[in-house]
């Protein structure tokens, strides 16, 4: 397992190295001009070249790229455009409100979604199963920013039950801004609880007709213990991926449901920076984004071991 992670580890450079290549590109290439941006239409071209040169905007593609990596290496992530503030504390203001978001989110999900996709396996092309697919099915096809409004509609304007936006006073404790995070926690767990659902019950349905299931039912065990001690653990392993993936997206940025509430985190911080054209900003926020994915990938891999056994990470390829 330890010469697994550090492969894994290592193998984290090159990788990173080439989404830094893509992002500055995506984002170097892009139309628009940062510095027209931050002046305005009113700017003369003298003006302009004076902020292309003060931003670095007029050095070669490559010089560019040399001195941001540089920078990035050394966990400079530079200055904000377009309110002179450096990015890591950007970062830092926003990645804890998407942490939190995230993992309530997940938790909620997950809480309600693997009881009904074990539910809908036991009771497989039955009624209970079908209803489970039904609502599986509803909460896969409404878009989030639908749902958000619905829910914004019905306990923020008609009822006046729930703020519609924001996170509270920061300095308040988070045990009193709780009610801030009850309609963006139900807009991003109704969707991953119905993926989680969908997952458990297919990965649910192949195990209980496994050999080794028969056999734990033959020697007399409770259902319970079949399915939870035997069935339901085997079946995590491709469960474990989807919610992996799924975490890794989340602490990426909701970025719908974050726009939708303004909720200042990471993906609303992502979609107010493309809008100025905050150069920094964006290509720091997606190369936090990439290591996010690739770290959530290793930590995937590294419970296959635990749920199956049979998995020998050391030599895995």
């Amino acid at each position: 397992m330890q010469r697994y992670l550090i492969r894994r580890l290592l193998l984290l450079i090159p990788t990173l190295f080439l989404a830094s290549v893509l992002v500055f590109a995506i984002i170097a290439l892009a139309p628009g001009d940062p510095a027209r941006m931050m002046l305005g239409t009113q700017a003369t071209p003298e003006e302009v070249a004076v902020e292309r040169e003060r931003l670095g905007l007029d050095k070669p593609l490559p010089v560019r790229y040399a001195i941001w990596l540089s920078d990035v290496a050394q966990l400079n992530l530079g200055v904000s455009q377009s309110n002179r503030r450096p990015v890591a504390s950007l970062i830092g203001d926003a990645l804890p409100n998407t942490l939190r978001l995230a993992l309530i989110s997940l938790g909620v999900a997950m809480l309600v979604g693997f009881p009904l996709g074990v539910l809908a396996a036991m009771n497989a092309n039955r009624r209970i199963d079908a209803i489970i697919t039904g609502i599986n099915s509803l909460g896969l096809a409404m878009p989030a920013f639908w749902f958000g409004l619905l829910l914004i509609l019905f306990f923020s304007v008609e009822l006046r039950w729930l703020p519609a936006s924001g996170i509270g006073e920061p300095n308040q404790p988070l045990y009193t801004r709780l009610h801030f995070l009850i309609m963006p926690v139900l807009t991003i767990a109704v969707s991953n609880m119905s993926v989680f659902s969908r997952y458990v019950r297919s990965a649910m349905i192949d195990v209980l007709s496994a050999d080794y299931v028969r056999t734990a039912r033959a020697k007399g065990l409770a259902e319970k213990v079949v399915v939870f001690r035997h069935a339901l653990r085997n079946a995590m392993i491709p469960v474990v991926t989807i919610v992996g993936i799924q975490f890794g997206r989340l602490l990426g940025g909701a970025v719908v449901t974050e726009s939708v509430f303004a909720y200042p985190g990471i993906g609303r911080l992502v979609i107010n920076s493309i809008a100025n054209r905050d150069y920094p900003v964006v290509q720091g926020t997606l190369m936090l984004v990439v290591l996010i994915f690739l770290l959530t990938n290793i930590v995937i891999d590294a419970s296959y071991a635990y749920l199956d056994p049979r998995v020998k990470l050391e030599r895995a390829r």
